[in-house]
């Protein structure tokens, strides 16, 4: 399975590339700024449930899951980007974080809790 994943990511980034080089962005790409992309183009998804309870944000999300899916794919650009910029296997990166994080947050100690692990 992860051979499939990381040939997709592969994929992925190989079609950020091509765009990015087409338009000569690459001299606009330093970590710093890229960064700052990534975290606008968060910014937008949070947009979409900012100020709305839980019966509204189902109803948004239902009329508006294209846009929603259209600003997950910027933050995604933007992750697959500085990953391969900043020369960092993604998916090794994720396995490893996922072993961290079961490590801080133990099923025993926090299943259906809410806390951070400094927390309990």
């Amino acid at each position: 399975m992860r051979t499939t994943s990381s040939n997709e990511l592969q994929k992925l980034i190989k079609v950020i590339l091509k765009f990015r080089d087409e338009r000569d962005w690459k001299q606009f790409h330093n970590p710093k700024d890229s960064a700052i992309a990534l975290n606008l183009e968060a910014g937008e998804v949070l947009e979409h449930f900012q100020w709305k309870n839980e019966k509204e944000v189902k109803k948004h999300v239902k009329a508006k899951k294209t846009e929603i899916a259209d600003e997950l794919s910027d933050v995604l650009f933007w992750v697959l980007l500085m990953s391969h910029d900043l020369d960092i296997d993604l998916i090794a990166a994720f396995h490893e974080k996922m072993k961290q994080n079961a490590k801080k947050y133990p099923v025993e100690k926090v299943k259906g809790k809410s806390k951070k692990y400094t927390e309990y």
